[in-house]
């Protein structure tokens, strides 16, 4: 159970990661209390600067207490370079190339159809997780397990919401984008449970950070920098982005680790779920009746999925 308890942490990581990025590009009411926000135009060479910024503040973060949290990470790090070692630096370094990859392509499909319509193709993932898992792993998903991620998956399209739009936004290139970024991270979470056969996650979440602060600096070369933007909440915003993010890899790759990739990804499908719930909160974003359904259908989802996690782990 404790596996299950970190993923669903990890997963309030990502929601609130994604309420910060709402405030970033909208302005919002705070609790009710305040407004603010909207300090940035919601644009895919936007979203890369805060990428960037977000990635620029976590790889040294979580340099400057990796030990703490696992004593040999760099002793791991130095051993990837041995010859031996260099099929696991591939998969580390192939790690963080998905995870920019993913987000990436989440942020060009957002670009080009509705937001609503890009995150229920990304979260599409678990499908993709347990087919990859079968097939690179040769763990066969059960009946059941199919059957919970599909209520997961009806009870997360519910929950997203949707606004109104003409034919013209949903543009193909768009929906193969978000199809691709859902692939895109189940690659990523697959890969990641392999590697942890021999690497602990602390060590293979830096490197992929690392390279993801790489492809991203790259990226902003590329493409034109933006000008008269408010630093300082930006920077705020990215420190706290950096936090969570930091936060919510480290506890779903450790997640991972305790009770496989399929498992965690089918949690993981909750988070427009919570994000709902937190914006909410946070925000007053109101909940519709199909949101609310959706998330009973979702936590019923979670909660048969870990009642089997725990009979398998009595058998």
């Amino acid at each position: 159970m404790l596996g299950f308890f970190i993923v669903i942490f990890a997963s309030f990581c990502f929601c609130f990661q994604n309420v910060i990025v709402r405030i970033l590009f909208n302005e919002q009411t705070i609790l009710g209390i305040f407004q603010t926000g909207g300090f940035v135009t919601p644009t895919l060479q936007n979203s890369f600067l805060l990428m960037f910024m977000r990635m620029v503040l976590v790889v040294p973060l979580m340099a400057s207490f990796a030990t703490k949290l696992y004593p040999q990470t760099w002793q791991n790090i130095r051993e990837l370079g041995n010859t031996e070692s260099r099929p696991l630096l591939w998969r580390s370094l192939g790690g963080g190339m998905l995870m920019f990859l993913y987000l990436a392509m989440l942020y060009i499909s957002i670009g080009l159809i509705e937001t609503g319509v890009a995150l229920t193709l990304f979260f599409t993932y678990p499908m993709f997780t347990s087919l990859f898992s079968w097939l690179l792993l040769g763990i066969p998903p059960t009946r059941f397990r199919w059957m919970v991620m599909i209520v997961v998956l009806i009870g997360t399209f519910l929950t997203i919401p949707y606004s109104e739009t003409t034919s013209d936004n949903y543009n193909a290139v768009g929906v193969i984008f978000g199809i691709g970024a859902g692939l895109s991270y189940a690659l990523y979470t697959v890969n990641a449970q392999k590697s942890f056969e021999t690497l602990h996650p602390v060590p293979f979440t830096w490197i992929s950070f690392a390279t993801t602060l790489g492809l991203s600096a790259c990226s902003l070369l590329i493409l034109q920098g933006s000008s008269g933007l408010n630093w300082m909440y930006l920077w705020i915003g990215g420190f706290l982005s950096a936090i969570v993010t930091l936060t919510g890899h480290l506890m779903y790759n450790h997640g991972i680790r305790l009770i496989g990739a399929t498992s965690a990804a089918t949690i993981g499908a909750t988070n427009p779920c919570l994000t709902a719930i937190l914006a909410w909160l946070a925000i007053q974003e109101t909940l519709n009746s199909l949101q609310l359904l959706g998330i009973v259908i979702v936590t019923l989802g979670v909660l048969l999925l870990s009642q089997e996690h725990r009979r398998l782990m009595k058998e």
